[in-house]
């Protein structure tokens, strides 16, 4: 039988507040399989207009599948949700890209025809599942030197960038994170942030049962003389420091994507539209420059240039990592496309969840900005990777 692929769109998008990973974090007392059971039941909450029935699979995402994170998180996550037993789901790791795999995934399925509506996210629980935990890398990978030893460890990668790129200065590093403070300092008080927050509860054995209700990581208050004391634990008289890179997070994601035109039969209003979507490998000793590749792959694929991209939602896992790819594409680094409400240095990173995060900002910015037609979701993979997905604005005021 001849097939015919089909337009998928973003329709709706969520998240829990995101907290700070520890004994003293929102989350400390809260299972990772209840946060995004949260994200998924607010995201039908917002969609009356859906029949859970309709949903074709549930895709979750999650970097350290063991606990509260394991069972095969996409199907324990939707019958916990109350979805009927008859929606499956599966569980994805691709580490940081995690979640943004499972809107390409299902994405991808929905435009084959296999499934009209799925609901994709990720969740990471660092405080009870610490990157890493559980691991037990093959020797093989420094014997038959595969791969450099600094590879296995994110920040120490994120300084091998600053070796590799010297022009990125730490005093130019502390900059951006100052300004992604800012930006989402400014977001919040615009009230552009909370939308995409779902009120979540809450637990701790000394104050009880509690609600959070915005993000836990962010210092409003970060200047670059409080950036310049801190130390650098990757490398003595190093680069990268708490304050320019993401923290050590807890938090979920979840959205609902489908068919073009089944949103309409079901009366779904379309944010945006996945137009496509690239991954590439690179060393994983600078998997920062990850996004680099997979961006150029998809730009080139698609006749396009970086002038044609009117937003950029970049992961901010470490500044350098961002500047980098700033720098490659000759953007300067206030460029005002390039994460225009903040990012992860910011809001945090609860790796294998913030992809859809990327996707939830760069929907309301396109509903903000419909002279704006594309926008990018881009960010780099632990073990030397980077995954970029192309958008199109549902709302864009030139297809009237």
């Amino acid at each position: 039988m001849p097939r015919t692929a089909r337009d998928v769109v973003f329709v709706d998008g969520v998240r829990t507040p995101f907290g700070k990973a520890g004994p003293k974090g929102l989350y400390a007392q809260t299972r990772a399989d209840d946060m995004v059971v949260r994200a998924i039941r607010e995201l039908m909450r917002r969609n009356p207009s859906l029949p859970p029935e309709r949903v074709d699979e549930v895709a979750v995402a999650a970097t350290t599948q063991t606990g509260d994170q394991g069972l095969t998180i996409g199907r324990s996550a939707a019958v916990l949700a109350g979805l009927p037993k008859s929606v499956p789901g599966f569980a994805v790791d691709r580490m940081c890209a995690g979640a943004m795999t499972a809107v390409t995934t299902t994405g991808a399925g929905i435009a084959f025809g296999s499934y009209d509506v799925a609901i994709a996210g990720g969740v990471e629980h660092m405080g009870r599942h610490p990157m890493g935990e559980g691991v037990d890398p093959n020797p093989r990978f420094l014997a038959d030197r595969l791969v450099d030893p600094s590879a296995l460890v994110m920040g120490s990668t994120a300084e091998n960038l600053h070796d590799r790129f010297p022009g990125i200065t730490k005093e130019r590093a502390d900059a951006y994170a100052v300004r992604s403070q800012r930006k989402v300092a400014e977001a919040y008080a615009a009230g552009r942030i909370q939308p995409d927050l779902v009120p979540t509860a809450v637990r701790s054995a000394e104050l009880g049962w509690g609600l959070a209700t915005e993000d836990e990581p962010p210092r409003p208050g970060t200047t670059m003389e409080s950036l310049a004391s801190l130390k650098t634990p990757f490398r003595v008289h190093g680069n990268v420091t708490a304050g320019n890179a993401a923290g050590l997070n807890d938090g979920a994601t979840a959205c609902l994507l489908a068919a073009e035109d089944v949103a309409r039969e079901l009366g779904l209003a379309p944010r945006m539209r996945l137009v496509d979507f690239a991954f590439a490998g690179v060393e994983p000793e600078v998997m920062g420059v990850g996004p680099v590749p997979a961006t150029e792959k998809l730009l080139a694929r698609n006749a396009l240039t970086m002038d044609d991209i009117g937003l950029i939602e970049i992961n901010e896992a470490f500044a350098v990592q961002v500047l980098a790819f700033l720098e490659h594409f000759k953007i300067a680094d206030d460029d005002a496309r390039v994460n225009p409400w903040g990012g992860a240095i910011a809001l945090g990173h609860p790796l294998a969840s913030s992809g859809v995060r990327l996707m939830n900002q760069l929907s309301r910015l396109f509903e903000e900005r419909t002279d704006v037609r594309f926008g990018l979701t881009t960010m780099c993979v632990g073990m030397g990777m980077g995954g970029t997905v192309l958008w199109e604005n549902a709302n864009w005021e030139g297809a009237k």
